[in-house]
This record gives C-alpha cells, structure tokens and sequence, in this order.
C-alpha cells in the first residue's frame, strides 16, 4: 500500500480532529466553537495587532517587519454569515499579510439571525470607504474573503461597481460560498470527505441569513450575477470541499464575463484549509501562493 503524501496526512489529523469535536445546536457554543478555530492559535512575536473601530464596528490592524504601509489586505471572515470573527481569523489574516506584503485590516461585520442580509454588505462598503478615507489608493487594495467572508467580497464589489465607485487592485476568494440556493454537486459528492461544512448545515445558514429574500439574488449568490468589470481574481478552493463547485463555477461565470480570473484547486484539502496553517504544509503554500498573487497584482496597477 503506499504511503500516504504529507498532504494527507496533514489533513486527516484535522479530519480526525473535528470528527471527534461535533458541532453543537446552540448558537452561542457554535460561534464559540468556530473562534476557537484561530483563538488557539498563537502569533508570531513579529505581528503587531492594532485594534480599531469602523462605524462602531470592531476591526484590526496587522503589520508585519516589512509591510508596505501604502498596500493593504481587506479580509472579510468565513463562518456562515452567523459565526466567525477577529478571533478566529487572526492567525490566517496575519500570515496573509505576511505573504503580500501589505498590512491587513480584518472586519467584524455584523452577524445573523440579529443582523440579516444586507447588513454585512453595508459593512463590507464601510470598511473599504473607511481605507479610501485613510488614505488608500483602490489599486492598492486587495479585497479577500473566505467562505461566506468570500462571496461576500464579491457582492461588495458589485455593490461598488452599482455605485460607481472605485474597485480594489484584486481579488482573493478563498473556499467561497457563492450559491446560497445550494444547487452545486459537489454538495453531495464531497459530502463524505468535508468534516465542516454540510448541505443541512448550509441551508441552516442561508435561511438565517436570507430572512426571506430570494437566495439567486445576485448580492446573496454571485454566481447569478454579471460579473463583467471585477478586478483580477485569484479563487483557492480545496478538492475536498463540499463547496467545490461554488468555486467552479464561479471561475466559469468570471471568465465568461471577461474577468482575469485565477482558479488554483488543491488536491485533497477541505473547506476552510487555511485556518489550519500551521499544522498543514499545503495551508502554508497555500497562503504562500496567495501573497505572491496580490504582490503581482498591486505592483502590476502600481505601474499602470
């Protein structure tokens, strides 16, 4: 029998782990549970974290020794629309920053059941107004996401784009939720091999955050959506992902809107495989090949 890739092995060790750590019904102990995710995770001595408020909602700084002061990483954070937070996401946004460059600036916007759609979207739109204000050129701003932090990037951008305003130097998408009507394959035929994330899971989460609208609204599910116009897009998804698909095919959508779009699939990787960085060697290239990818970008519109 052969032996099995450090890939692998890497990720059935997480398998493992959260096989034997299910999710629980309450909301309360499910966000804990997902904080816990990042919290656990220590930083290097080197990140310099800078706690901030945009519009009353909380936000973050990271730098690392070298960062370019006048790039940055906008990051919004995956959970499901109804979980995730600074905490849980620290380690990844650090390491991404990191990886480009740049500094980065992590939103907590707001969360169902208590704050439905469309109120992280006016936060996605007051944290990018926020780095204008600051100062910021858009082409020297990468706007990222992962999970429903992703399509959540890309209704922000839309949203940008219907208001006429400036759009980001790129895009990185990475794991993204991108149909909250769940009609993707990959939901049932991934099923088996993806430990977080689940077709009864998800529709959980889309019914929390929908409150009722129609989930092929293009701002919910921006496979649906016209997509000409969106900067350069670099779209990570892991080969074991239930939400494979999601990412496929909103690779296609981009491409067919003339969008420059970078798809990297990684072999055997489940959803969210970023957040567990530092035990999983392809977490770290992963991350690795995302920060060369946005320094490629913002130097590329820095020249233009």
């Amino acid at each position: 029998m052969p032996t099995p890739s450090p890939d692998v092995s890497d990720i059935d060790r997480i398998r493992a782990r959260l096989a034997a750590s299910p999710r629980p019904a309450d909301l309360a102990a499910r966000r804990a549970r997902v904080d816990a995710l990042g919290a656990n995770e220590p930083l290097p001595d080197d990140v310099h974290v800078q706690p901030t408020k945009i519009r009353a909602l909380p936000a973050e700084w990271t730098a690392t020794p070298g960062a370019d002061r006048d790039r940055v990483i906008l990051f919004l954070h995956g959970g499901g629309y109804v979980s995730g937070s600074l905490a849980s996401h620290r380690h990844v946004v650090a390491q991404a920053g990191r990886e480009a460059g740049t500094r980065t600036l992590a939103l907590a916007y707001r969360l169902a059941p208590e704050h439905p759609f469309p109120a992280a979207i006016g936060d996605a739109l007051a944290g990018y107004r926020f780095l204008l204000e600051s100062g910021f050129t858009p082409e020297r701003i990468a706007l990222a996401g992962e999970s429903a932090g992703g399509g959540l990037a890309v209704a922000a951008i839309l949203s940008l784009r219907e208001r006429g305003l400036p759009l980001p130097g790129c895009l990185w998408l990475s794991s993204p939720w991108t149909d909250l009507a769940l009609t993707g394959g990959s939901l049932d035929a991934k099923a088996s091999v993806d430990p977080l994330i689940s077709r009864a899971y998800l529709a959980e989460l889309a019914s929390a955050y929908l409150n009722g609208t129609d989930p092929r609204d293009r701002l919910v599910s921006p496979i649906y959506a016209d997509l000409a116009g969106l900067p350069p897009t670099l779209i990570q998804v892991g080969s074991a992902e239930t939400l494979l698909d999601d990412a496929l095919r909103l690779a296609g959508v981009a491409a067919a809107a003339d969008v420059a779009v970078t798809l990297q699939v990684w072999p055997h990787m489940i959803h969210a495989w970023h957040l567990f960085y530092p035990e999983v060697a392809a977490g770290r290239r992963s991350l690795a090949s995302a920060g060369r990818y946005i320094r490629a970008q913002l130097d590329g519109a820095a020249r233009d």
